[in-house]
């Protein structure tokens, strides 16, 4: 594994995270917490010291999770969750979207990152987490009704009280994150990224860049369509939230597995699996500091983490851009 600085924060991030989504068990299907905690075991073990979750991954059942995972190891990890998606706080905020809840209830979520609530969901946290600090403190979406300096001052009185180390934001725009870097200190920003979705490389990696701000991307293997195990005739279970995008339609994974044998020879050349070509490609890219990549066994975070440690050539880099610009996006 291997290790970078977080933008200009005193964090140092693996470059391949610990994805927590899927182990929430929302919009991915069941999942067994047991298995779960000895994954991020594995995980850590194998050098993928950050984790990264959040309090919408199954209605704070992610966190959870997380937290019983970590006790007794807590000093060799980084966690890193985010605030600001709230389904419990009717009268604030801007409503996103409706979802089921765990007793089978459909329940609105609210985007909120007004101070109060902040000052409040930190609480909520760390008590799933069980733990009194939390790494890395992500805004997860922006919030049209808060404006950015009340989030960022919410976020400087954290750090300033120790309960935070190091602010992050998660989907926000260049526009956006000059605000926020006029308020505060910015360590990260967390958008999605893979050679199915460059869209960053136009304007948000480019101010990254230029103001010193970490990238930690997620989505790299475009929700498995990436590794090549997405075969067309896979069939998802009704929770998967992947069922009906466009890219997941069998025409569109056959594409996708076109394009993957076209690369075939470069993974092979470093006895990789497409995953971890896909990985190593991601990490390669100007500005990238770390990708989050979601696991749920512990055989999957070991070839994960492995990415890390992959050396692809200019020549190989430039070949695989070529060969998704080629693809292009989903077809109906």
């Amino acid at each position: 594994m291997r290790y970078r600085k977080l933008g200009g924060s005193d964090l140092e991030v693996s470059t391949v995270i610990f994805g927590a989504w899927a182990i929430g068990g929302w919009y991915w299907g069941p999942q067994d917490d047991e298995e779960s905690i000895r994954t991020i075991h594995a995980a850590i073990d194998a050098g993928m010291t950050t984790i990264d979750t959040a309090p919408m991954y199954g209605m704070g059942h992610s966190e959870e999770v997380v937290g019983r995972a970590i006790q007794g190891r807590r000093d060799e990890v980084l966690v890193a969750t985010k605030c600001g998606l709230r389904w419990d706080t009717p009268d604030e905020g801007v409503e996103y979207f409706t979802c089921k809840m765990p007793d089978g209830s459909q329940h609105p979520v609210r985007r909120n990152l007004h101070k109060r609530a902040i000052l409040e969901e930190i609480g909520f946290n760390l008590e799933r987490l069980g733990t009194d600090v939390i790494d890395l403190y992500q805004c997860h979406w922006p919030c049209k009704s808060a404006p950015i300096p009340e989030t960022m001052e919410a976020l400087v009185q954290l750090r300033d009280e120790g309960k935070i180390r190091a602010i992050g934001v998660s989907n926000f725009s260049p526009e956006m994150l000059q605000e926020c870097i006029d308020h505060a200190p910015l360590a990260s920003n967390q958008p999605p990224y893979s050679l199915l979705r460059r869209n960053i490389e136009a304007d948000v990696l480019p101010f990254c860049r230029d103001h010193g701000i970490g990238v930690i991307v997620y989505s790299p293997l475009q929700q498995g369509l990436l590794t090549g195990k997405m075969t067309p005739d896979r069939e998802l279970h009704d929770e998967d939230y992947r069922k009906g995008q466009k890219w997941f339609t069998p025409k569109n994974r056959q594409r996708v597995l076109d394009a993957l044998e076209r690369i075939r020879p470069i993974a092979e050349a470093h006895d990789a699996t497409f995953a971890q070509t896909t990985i190593a490609w991601t990490l390669a890219q100007p500005g990238i500091t770390a990708t989050i990549v979601g696991a749920r066994t512990p055989a999957q975070v070991r070839e994960n983490a492995r990415a890390a440690d992959i050396d692809l050539t200019p020549d190989e880099l430039a070949h695989i851009r070529a060969v998704f610009d080629e693809l292009g996006g989903p077809v109906d």
